[in-house]
């Protein structure tokens, strides 16, 4: 029989705990419905961006599909084509609870195995795709702890909802995890950041979390309306401040200055360019 430590510790989670400020970058598998060529290239692209991101000590998410279709291959591929030469312990995939229990269990079984330390474990949206296996993600990481308890949990907080009840979830006995994600902010939420911040300390919860960040290409209003029906935009301001010369880096840099303004130290940042993730984030840590 497996031994499993009792230890939830992770790299992840041991940086977080530390002064150092913590950077991250979430990167999405290729689309499910990509015919196989397609597929393969756009996998080849995200090896390449996990191995340029973790090979300058940065962590790396990579999301699980909030539809539920084919995330075993998330895993599989990273298996099979990262090789040892990378560290394990800066990738970290996302899992839903959007799947039947036993491949939520079979999942996180298999991450452990395979030299990963920890999964982010999220609800997903209840109304697409799949139903969830459990009502809250809170009760898949307290299952999956009691299966493979070596695992460090990560879990969800939206600062755009009310403060008091989400800081409340972290609080919780039954959060089951070692840190938190958040939905996505921008320096133009800056009231909710501080709401968040302040009912942390408020409610005295020294769970470590990292921020979301919007990587907005540009202020296409298309664009913007298609990703309102998934995270908080901001759309006319950012439409104001392209049009006003700001570039995309600009854009970001300004965010990640907010967040560090109201005492948030770590943080995460989605929609980087697949193949250029690390270059352009460089460049706005340098603008920061």
């Amino acid at each position: 029989m497996t031994r499993y430590t009792d230890l939830m510790s992770s790299a992840l989670s041991d940086a977080l705990g530390a002064s150092a400020s913590v950077s991250a970058v979430e990167l999405r598998p290729p689309r499910a419905e990509l015919d196989a060529a397609a597929s393969r290239d756009a996998w080849i692209d995200t090896y390449h961006a996990v191995r340029g991101v973790v090979g300058h000590g940065t962590f790396v998410f990579l999301t699980d599909s909030a539809v539920g279709e084919r995330e075993e291959h998330n895993l599989r591929h990273l298996v099979a084509n990262l090789g040892r030469d990378v560290s394990r312990d800066r990738v970290v995939p996302f899992l839903t609870t959007k799947h039947p229990l036993d491949y939520c269990l079979d999942y996180a079984d298999r991450a452990w195995h395979e030299g990963f330390q920890s999964l982010v474990v999220l609800g997903g949206d209840r109304t697409v795709g799949p139903p969830r296996c459990v009502d809250h993600a809170w009760q898949l990481r307290q299952t999956i702890r009691r299966h493979v308890p070596g695992l460090s949990l990560g879990g969800w907080a939206n600062p755009h909802a009310d403060a008091a009840r989400q800081v409340g979830y972290l609080a919780d006995a039954d959060f089951n995890g070692e840190y938190f994600l958040t939905q996505v902010v921008s320096h133009h939420h800056r009231p909710a950041i501080d709401r968040f911040m302040n009912e942390m300390a408020r409610q005295n919860v020294a769970v470590p979390g990292m921020f979301g960040v919007f990587y907005y290409r540009s202020a296409n209003p298309k664009t913007l309306a298609a990703l309102q029906h998934f995270l908080p935009v901001p759309a006319e301001a950012l439409v104001r401040e392209f049009a006003d010369g700001a570039s995309a880096d600009d854009v970001c840099a300004r965010t990640l200055r907010a967040l560090a303004e109201a005492g948030v130290r770590h943080y995460y940042i989605s929609n980087l360019p697949v193949g250029r993730a690390q270059r352009t984030l460089e460049r706005i840590l340098k603008l920061v």
